[in-house]
């Protein structure tokens, strides 16, 4: 696997655990009435959209470059 497609995948399995950590954050916060929890959640929701518009822009980069 090439560094290239090893970046690709680790953003995306990245993505992926922020945005299961934010879902199971906000719902433990939601069930214990923990407002930091919650807030937790969001921030990860947000890390969780940086982190699509970094993968998006990365393999944006490689095709203008012509490497993928």
């Amino acid at each position: 696997m090439s560094l290239k497609s090893f970046h690709i995948v680790f953003i995306a399995v990245s993505t992926l655990v922020v945005f299961f950590f934010g879902v199971w954050a906000a719902f433990r916060g939601i069930v214990d009435s923990r407002a930091m929890m919650v807030a937790a959640g969001l921030a990860a929701f947000g890390a969780g959209a940086g982190l699509i518009c970094y993968g998006v822009g990365f393999i944006r980069k490689l095709k203008s470059v012509g490497i993928y």
